[in-house]
């Protein structure tokens, strides 16, 4: 017996690949495809539109070839609401729970379409009443009770809660490659460092200068080979002309930052002269201490003890920052978080929100952020080594966009271009 659905895509679809992607996952999954039609868009506002019939050997094997075409985009021609089923236990889901992508989300419940919030990866979905709000009309003209649907981690889970179940009643909005975006896919799915960094560094200061005219936000997450490769000025710059909103870190960069601040220093090395000053290798613990004495950054800042730097700009312009902690930080400065559950949630919250995610040679905080990033936000990722910004976009973050270079360089280049 044979078990077939059809599936319909639109889109760009064969300028982002999905077309290709499609028919690959169909025999992947073990089932073989039938194209009852497809229009091609011909011009750059055109969409291109796909009708797919999925033939599979067993329902199993078609359930499951669904949930994989869902992920790219793809819908059922014959629409259902979605399952919900409840959570047995705290931080338990039924084992069909639906996994969430990071692209834009709707779930149809009572023939309506909606929204999911919090989109994310690597999460559930969660149907939950709104309490004290007034009944809704569906689809069908009956009234409900006013819900909301909303990404939730595993660890949020609660007994009894109605997760989504299956692939029914999902729809997902890829992002495609777009033609013309400032000219800013000249880089999408391609990272080479044979590339003129100038090029790079102009175009994304256009689309930060664009970010900023729309009242959008923008983060930057950083490494301390920020403060390491000479950057901190330039940085520093760009946060105090307002192009950065939130800073994500860990406590190594706000701990060489300060150091250099104090002591000319980061690592034990003049960054002047590149070279090991005597006793230079307890000079982090140092600035550790000095901090310590003062309760926070912000309380080193505010006696005029820590006076310039990337914190101090921070502190200064009101621009929030997080830094979160790892099993190998020194101290660690008070203002680190070593609750990792907490950090992540401080994380997603600056991320919330923001158009535009700037990743400065942090592969750990980077591929963090990303995790908690829609596809939807353009991500830029800055790195010395291609393997890094290849890492980020395999995980899932296939929005990003690759820089391979110096960092030190590209906040120097990166100021110039915001500068003019």
């Amino acid at each position: 017996m044979k078990y077939s659905e059809i599936v319909e895509a639109e889109g760009h679809l064969v300028d982002s690949q999905i077309l290709s992607k499609v028919m690959d996952r169909v025999i992947e999954c073990g089932a073989i495809y039938e194209v009852m039609d497809f229009d091609l868009g011909r011009t750059n506002e055109q969409f291109s539109h796909l009708q797919l019939r999925v033939i599979a050997p067993s329902e199993d094997i078609l359930n499951k070839t669904l949930e994989e075409l869902i992920e790219l985009g793809c819908y059922q021609k014959q629409v259902h609401d979605v399952t919900l089923k409840p959570a047995p236990m705290d931080r338990v889901v039924p084992d069909d729970f639906y996994s969430t992508t990071n692209h834009r989300t709707f779930a149809r419940l009572d023939g309506t379409w909606m929204e999911v919030g919090k989109q994310r990866m690597d999460a559930v979905i969660v149907v939950t009443e709104i309490p004290g709000a007034a009944p809704v009309a569906s689809a069908t003209g009956t009234l409900r009770k006013a819900v909301k649907v909303e990404c939730r981690k595993l660890r949020d889970v609660k007994q009894e809660d109605q997760i989504v179940c299956g692939a029914h009643g999902i729809r997902i909005q890829p992002e495609f490659k777009e033609r013309d975006r400032l000219g800013f896919a000249f880089m999408a799915n391609d990272i080479s460092s044979e590339r003129r960094t100038e090029t790079a560094v102009k175009k994304i200061a256009a689309m930060m200068r664009q970010v900023k005219a729309d009242g959008g936000r923008i983060v930057f997450v950083a490494g301390p080979v920020v403060v390491h490769t000479g950057g901190t000025a330039a940085f520093c710059e760009i946060i105090r002309r307002g192009f950065a909103d939130a800073l994500l870190a860990g406590n190594a960069i706000a701990v060489h930052d300060i150091e250099h601040q104090l002591f000319g220093t980061s690592l034990g090395v003049d960054l002047e002269h590149g070279n090991p000053i005597e006793e230079g290798h307890k000079n982090h613990m140092r600035a550790i201490n000095t901090v310590n004495r003062y309760g926070s950054i912000r309380g080193a800042v505010e006696a005029g003890i820590l006076k310039n730097g990337v914190m101090y700009e921070c502190v200064k312009n009101n621009v929030p920052f997080v830094l979160a902690g790892s099993i190998r930080d020194d101290g660690p400065l008070p203002d680190t978080e070593m609750n990792l559950v907490q950090a992540q949630e401080e994380y997603a919250k600056q991320i919330e929100g923001s158009k535009m995610v700037i990743c400065l040679s942090s592969m750990l905080h980077s591929i963090g952020a990303g995790n908690m990033t829609p596809s939807w936000v353009r991500m830029v990722c800055v790195d010395i080594n291609p393997a890094v910004v290849t890492k980020l976009s395999d995980r899932g973050s296939a929005q990003t966009v690759g820089v391979v270079t110096d960092v030190g360089t590209f906040l120097n280049l990166l100021a110039q271009q915001l500068r003019d």
